[in-house]
C-alpha cells in the first residue's frame, strides 16, 4: 500500500487537493444560492470525516484524510483549490478542476496502482455526496431537484476523467 513517501511533494499535494476538487467541480457545474453552496461544502467535509473514521478505508485514503487534518495539509489543499478557482474565468472552474483530477488519476495509476481504484472510487463518492447535498432550482432551499442535469453531467465527467 502506498503512503506519503511514495510520492513527491507536488504529487502528494495533488492527492490532498483531489477530494476538495471533486466536490468543487460539482459546485462549480451548477452554482446555487448561499444555502445550497454551504450544504455542499459541509457534505464534502462529512465525506472526509467518514473516510477518516472508516476502519476498512484504504490506507492511502486514510493517509490523505489524516494529512488534511493538519495545518500544513489543509493549507496545501486550499492553495491548490484557490489556484483552480482564480486562474481564469468563473465558467472554466469546473474544467480546470477536472483537469487537476485527471492529473491525480495519472499519478495514482503510476505510483499507487494497488490503491488507485479505491482512491478514485472515493473521489467519485465525494462528488456524488456533494451533488446530493443541496436542492437545485428551488427557492430558498425549497423545491427543485436533488441533483441537477448539469451536476449529473459533471458526475459522469468526473467518473470518466478518473477512469471509474
Amino acid at each position: 500500500m502506498a503512503t506519503m513517501t511514495n510520492f513527491t511533494s507536488d504529487e502528494w499535494k495533488k492527492l490532498l487537493e483531489s477530494p476538495l476538487l471533486a466536490g468543487f467541480a460539482i459546485s462549480a457545474a451548477d452554482p446555487s444560492g448561499f444555502f445550497s453552496t454551504l450544504k455542499e461544502g459541509l457534505a464534502n467535509a462529512r465525506a472526509l470525516a467518514e473516510a477518516k473514521n472508516n476502519p476498512s478505508a484504504d490506507e492511502l485514503i486514510k493517509a490523505v484524510t489524516a494529512d488534511l487534518l493538519t495545518a500544513d495539509g489543509r493549507t496545501n489543499a486550499r492553495e491548490g483549490v484557490k489556484a483552480v478557482a482564480t486562474s481564469g474565468d468563473f465558467a472554466g472552474i469546473k474544467d480546470r478542476a477536472l483537469a487537476e483530477l485527471k492529473q491525480t488519476a495519472a499519478i495514482l495509476d503510476a505510483k499507487a496502482p494497488a490503491d488507485a481504484v479505491a482512491f478514485k472510487a472515493w473521489l467519485g463518492h465525494i462528488a456524488q455526496v456533494v451533488a446530493e447535498a443541496g436542492s437545485e432550482g428551488g427557492f430558498l432551499g425549497f423545491g427543485g431537484v436533488k441533483v441537477s442535469d448539469k451536476e449529473k453531467a459533471t458526475l459522469a465527467e468526473i467518473n470518466t476523467t478518473l477512469g471509474i
